[in-house]
């Protein structure tokens, strides 16, 4: 058999082509051919055979149920509900979001109830329901879901779409704590050292918060420190405390920098080391913390781990002064007497004085009463020097 010609006519011009059929010789015979052509009016239609066609609507049923099939499935309306919340491959639709993690959540997949009773905790996408948040955050903290079971026990714990329960607050991040939530075991050793919804017991409180402070929970970290700085729960022990401690100001915690800061300054549990005592001063001093502050300016003006400067001195107890610091108050008051890293302004050490004074600073009251006899920065007063 010859083999299939293109069409005889090729050469034929266009206008023809488009208003003639010229068919190619048949190969409808051969098994390979799939189709013929047939062309109306420039536009070339595709006739089908029925066996493929058949197969076609048969693929594209069975694909079409298999999608209905997985749309109803919890994980994938899951899924889409994360997508619609966080709007990724879809806008943002926090209402959207919701419908399809209730979807889930009815289905029983834990983590939509948890997220459904966020939305209405939030009131996100929904009304802010406290009790809705508690329902979903119930129904997912009962299959295990950790972060539910914590957060229903804070429920509980403050009150929130439920009456204020320490019991079944101890009950939920008991759960938590179980399955190694730090947040829960932190809270689970609060309510064993405080006596808040179980007898009160220091040893369960440290287990807790050991628990959650080999976590990296800083909170655990600083209470489990003072419990071997007290004693409670503990042998007391300086060296444990210094141990926790320091882990929490690793993270940044100011006031156990400050904690830290002077006990390497006092050398308790650690070895007296004043340029250790400077670099913790130093970082809560940077954070704000008063106290801080203060304890670094004096080591300026003594000279304790790092050199004498009576400049940053000043610096570091003008900022402890402002907030309110007694100790730092009077001292700044001493350097504007002698006029030592400030200029001397004995009016505006007799105010620093009196700030100081009026909190109960016996040597800013004494020295305040001095300025008043010899009337240097204040009107001689023999009345007010002897109050």
């Amino acid at each position: 058999m010859a083999p299939c010609s293109s069409d005889a006519n090729s050469s034929q011009d266009e206008a023809g082509s488009r208003n003639q059929a010229h068919p190619a010789k048949s190969c409808a015979s051969k098994p390979a051919a799939r189709f013929s052509a047939a062309i109306f009016a420039g536009t070339i239609l595709l006739v089908i055979p029925a066996e493929l066609s058949a197969n076609a609507q048969s693929s594209s049923q069975e694909t079409a149920q298999k999608a209905k099939l997985s749309i109803n499935e919890p994980g994938a309306q899951f899924k889409l509900g994360e997508q619609y919340f966080n709007g990724k491959g879809v806008l943002r639709d926090r209402s959207e979001a919701v419908k399809w993690y209730r979807l889930a959540a009815e289905q029983g997949h834990a983590e939509a109830q948890y997220k459904l009773g966020r939305m209405y905790f939030d009131g996100e996408g929904v009304p802010k329901n406290g009790a809705q948040a508690v329902k979903w955050y119930r129904m997912a903290a009962e299959q295990g879901f950790v972060i539910a079971q914590y957060i229903l026990g804070r429920m509980y714990r403050n009150g929130e779409g439920v009456p204020e329960n320490d019991a079944q607050a101890v009950k939920w991040y008991g759960m938590a704590a179980e399955q190694g939530y730090g947040s829960a075991q932190l809270n689970l050793g609060v309510m064993y050292d405080t006596g808040e919804g179980v007898p009160e017991n220091d040893a369960q409180a440290v287990k807790w918060f050991r628990m959650a402070a080999e976590r990296g929970n800083a909170d655990a970290q600083i209470r489990l420190g003072v419990m071997y700085d007290t004693g409670e729960g503990v042998p007391e022990n300086d060296a444990e405390a210094v141990k926790w401690y320091g882990m929490a100001a690793e993270q940044g915690n100011a006031d156990t920098q400050f904690k830290l800061g002077s006990m390497y300054f006092n050398g308790e549990g650690v070895q007296e080391n004043h340029a250790d005592a400077v670099k913790w001063f130093r970082l809560a001093a940077e954070q704000g913390v008063a106290g801080a502050q203060f304890f670094l300016g004096s080591m300026y003006v003594n000279g304790q781990g790092v050199p004498e400067n009576d400049v940053e001195a000043v610096t570091w107890f003008r900022l402890a002064a402002e907030q309110g610091h007694a100790d730092a108050q009077f001292n700044l008051g001493l350097k504007h007497v002698s006029g030592k890293g400030v200029p001397r302004d004995v009016t505006e050490a007799v105010r620093l004085y009196r700030l100081a004074a009026e909190q109960g600073h016996g040597s800013a009251q004494f020295n305040l009463g001095l300025k008043h006899v010899t009337g240097e920065g204040v009107p001689r007063d023999g009345a007010e020097a002897v109050k």
